[in-house]
């Protein structure tokens, strides 16, 4: 899997998570999830994900987006 693909999957599934908490656990846990939104449209103009940086730290090879 390319860290692109990783980058993606990661976010999919802490969005989903936040989502779960805030209707199982607290409402609060929905800026969780305004976060992560904010993240990923802040990374599509600059292209800085802290994510990436550590997947790629991981040893997941790169992808095309994150370079």
């Amino acid at each position: 899997m390319t860290l692109d693909r990783t980058v993606l999957m990661f976010a999919g599934f802490m969005i989903l998570l936040s989502l779960a908490l805030g209707t199982w656990v607290s409402g609060w846990w929905y800026l969780f999830t305004a976060f992560i939104g904010v993240n990923m449209i802040q990374s599509s103009f600059t292209g800085f994900c802290p994510a990436a940086i550590v997947f790629k730290k991981l040893g997941v090879k790169s992808g095309t987006a994150f370079e």
